[in-house]
């Protein structure tokens, strides 16, 4: 999967501003344990009444970059990690800040489409936007999902996603699906028809609709209010 086509600089980038975010927030408040709490946490969590009501739009990037305590940063963290270092060099750093960034923001959409009154954080729906990128381009590049373990990582944290109370589905989800758009807009647009352009330009309208969606639904009932899980 690798190229020489650039150094994980993005994914560096990203982890570190995550933890200086998370230290900031513990520092303000948050207990390490988990359970929210603190200014930075309280100010920039993704809560649909506050977004809906008091028009506080920017939640839908700030709860990206924070995280319900050490254990939860440390998961996505490491899986940032490990994807970015992989998926990064392949497409380019351009490109992977791109995927990133839209499904982030999917991310945050889907969170509020399934529960917009249960607050939520993470950088959970960016991450699975990038490991749906990722089987996208190793698809298209002929390397086997299962045999490769893709599919099977995939599977598994699909059903962890359901598994577990407090974990948002929704933003897994739609992290995943605006991952596998942008992954097939780069690999198609990008790499096939030389079009850079034109590919950010399909990250860009995904990650805007994200938005737009994510500002419509923040003040409905949710389709799953009470979240989704066999726990």
């Amino acid at each position: 999967m690798r190229s020489t086509r650039s150094a994980p600089v993005v994914t560096q980038a990203l982890i570190a501003i995550n933890v200086i975010v998370f230290l900031a927030e513990t520092a303000a408040g948050a207990p390490l344990g988990g359970g929210g709490g603190g200014t930075i946490w309280l100010h920039g969590v993704l809560f649909g009444p506050l977004i809906s009501q008091s028009h506080e739009y920017w939640r839908i990037v700030t709860a990206g970059f924070l995280h319900d305590g050490l254990f939860h940063i440390l998961v996505n963290m490491l899986s940032l990690y490990w994807v970015g270092i992989v998926l990064e060099p392949a497409i380019g750093s351009v490109n992977f800040a791109a995927v990133y960034f839209a499904s982030l923001l999917a991310g945050s959409f889907g969170a509020l489409l399934f529960t917009p009154g249960s607050p939520s954080v993470g950088a959970s729906g960016a991450i699975f936007g990038i490991f749906g990128a990722l089987i996208v381009v190793a698809w298209r590049r002929g390397i086997p999902i299962w045999q490769s373990g893709l599919g099977f990582v995939l599977v598994l944290n699909l059903v962890i996603s359901v598994s577990f109370r407090g974990i948002s589905i929704g933003a897994h989800l739609a992290g995943l699906i605006a991952g596998v758009i942008c992954g097939l807009l780069i690999v198609e647009l990008a790499e096939r028809r030389r079009s850079q352009w034109l590919a950010l330009l399909g990250c860009g309208v995904v990650a805007v609709a994200s938005v737009v969606g994510a500002i419509a639904v923040a003040g409905g009932p949710g389709l799953a209010p009470n979240g989704i899980g066999f726990a």
